[in-house]
């Protein structure tokens, strides 16, 4: 409070001292002014004074001394939510091989319930400095979603082109999909040409299903239930934390394009562990399928469930052929 005060005191100081140097040639004139712009400071200092403590505590703030302020920093990025997202379109994507065939995905639709207090649990964009000394880091995160209230609803359909026939596969429907923290990091690679990614990731899917008739026909459908994807211990029990897949200082994912006596091609890898910068160890994960079925119109097929309860991606390397 007593500093608050003192640098408005120094304020209403200095614009006495402007007010000393005005001149007038009319000398009531000017001291009636001058009479008049001290009262209107003085009434001004005393609102501040008044109104200081309530500002002070309203919103949890608090005064802060001169060694507070300088211990200060702002941070580079952006928070955003999604409340009432949803969105449908005729958006077709093809990838077409240079001998005619092709795959092509459309259509999409996709929609997510929501937190129950809007902007309480954002994604965050922010650029961070690594702990290391490599390049700074741009990292995307996931809400940590801890109710699971956030929750997606995704379709497209999908089809091909190969030999002269047209054949539309039908759709991809996933329902209930939860992501539970992690997301992505960018950086500069530390030795190669590229962008230099991490991945962690703990996800639920309620169901996900190849529909052949349709996203919205059941019959024929292939549907896997109840789907977990996380970290896991060293008995393959889920710890509850996201899957490090990849992390661009203690186990980098790459993408960047190669050339060889053939020309450039697209390469994707996720280098060995580091033991300098990380344990020299590969994060464990685990998949779970709560149920494998399949529909038909003369009765259901259940295969059961499946669980492979721990992961390791020690080295990865794929070159894609032109």
């Amino acid at each position: 409070m007593a500093r608050q005060a003192g640098i408005t005191e120094r304020i209403a100081a200095g614009g006495d001292r402007r007010a000393d140097g005005a001149r007038c040639h009319h000398g009531c004139a000017n001291l009636a002014g001058r009479a008049l712009m001290m009262d209107a400071r003085r009434l001004l200092l005393a609102a501040c004074i008044a109104l200081a403590p309530a500002l002070a505590h309203a919103d949890g703030l608090r005064p802060l001394n001169d060694s507070a302020l300088s211990d200060v920093r702002g941070r580079d990025g952006v928070s955003f939510d999604l409340n009432g997202f949803s969105m449908n379109g005729d958006l077709r994507v093809t990838y077409t091989r240079p001998d005619g065939a092709s795959i092509w995905a459309g259509n999409p639709s996709a929609s997510r319930s929501d937190s129950a207090t809007p902007f309480s649990d954002p994604y965050r964009f922010d650029i961070v400095r690594s702990n290391n000394g490599l390049a700074d880091i741009a990292q995307f995160k996931l809400p940590q979603n801890p109710n699971g209230e956030q929750k997606w609803q995704l379709a497209y359909d999908f089809g091909v082109s190969a030999d002269g026939i047209e054949r539309d596969g039908g759709a991809i429907v996933v329902s209930d999909l939860a992501l539970y923290g992690g997301g992505w990091q960018f950086s500069t690679p530390r030795t190669q040409d590229g962008l230099a990614l991490g991945v962690a990731m703990r996800m639920e899917i309620g169901q996900w299903a190849l529909r052949p008739n349709g996203r919205a026909n059941t019959v024929g459908q292939m549907g896997l239930d109840n789907i977990r994807i996380g970290a896991t211990d060293e008995n393959g029990n889920f710890t509850g934390q996201p899957w490090v897949i990849a992390d661009v200082a203690r186990q980098p994912a790459l993408i960047n394009a190669l050339a060889d006596e053939n020309g450039p091609r697209l390469h994707i890898g996720i280098g060995a562990p580091d033991a300098q910068y990380g344990t020299g160890q590969a994060a464990s994960g685990g998949i779970e399928i709560g149920k494998i079925s399949f529909t038909a119109p003369g009765g259901n097929v259940d295969l059961g469930a499946s669980r492979i309860g721990n992961i390791q991606i020690n080295y990865l390397d794929i070159k894609f052929r032109q």
